[in-house]
């Protein structure tokens, strides 16, 4: 199977940081819930045995395995929840940095490092560099990715049942064509994002 690199964490490690801190959300593009955001920092020591890949090309039970995995095995990590109310007072960009920043400062011990996945830095106070695809290429930001996922679908699988008749446990809240249907049908829930485009 496929797996995220070692590559900047090396470099990095080689350089003398020691808690390097992977960071990557889940839940920028639906129609309702939250965005969720994870912060890992991976033992230096056991990363190069850990299997991970960016989260949307592994199967749903394999996530959730490797998310036990993934705790047990990193020095620390911190998740992060955004509600739709947030998102909509922030605008998504700004309520996924905020998250990320609060992911990152949250983390004890501090980090020395920070990867994130994207273009676009939160504000922090240590170094940091945008990894785009970074849930590719860094297993660092790639095991944020399975928390900050299995995470959210654990909540929407949550809200399913708050308001099963529009079928969260299936889309997640993202704008599929049965989503929008259901959405024409019943019109939009609390968990909504009103800012969004149906």
């Amino acid at each position: 199977m496929p797996v995220a690199g070692l590559d900047i964490e090396r470099a990095l490690w080689s350089q003398g940081y020691h808690r390097i801190v992977g960071v990557d959300e889940a839940g920028r593009g639906p129609l309702a819930g939250p965005v969720v955001v994870a912060g890992v920092i991976l033992n230096p020591d056991t990363a190069e045995c850990l299997e991970v890949d960016d989260s949307k090309k592994l199967s749903e039970s394999r996530r959730e395995a490797l998310f036990e995995t993934i705790i047990s095995g990193s020095i620390n990590h911190q998740i992060e929840v955004l509600g739709n109310i947030e998102i909509d007072e922030l605008n998504i960009l700004n309520a996924t940095l905020k998250g990320m920043r609060q992911a990152v400062e949250a983390l004890k011990p501090a980090p020395d490092y920070a990867l994130i996945d994207g273009n676009r830095l939160p504000k922090l106070s240590l170094p940091v560099q945008a990894v785009v695809k970074g849930d590719q290429k860094s297993k660092s930001i790639a095991a944020a990715s399975i928390l900050a996922k299995v995470t959210r679908d654990k909540i929407m699988r949550g809200f399913a049942q708050e308001y099963p008749k529009w079928e969260f446990s299936k889309h997640k809240g993202y704008p599929t064509k049965r989503h929008k249907e259901l959405l024409q049908q019943y019109g939009p829930t609390p968990i909504h994002r009103k800012t969004f485009r149906w």
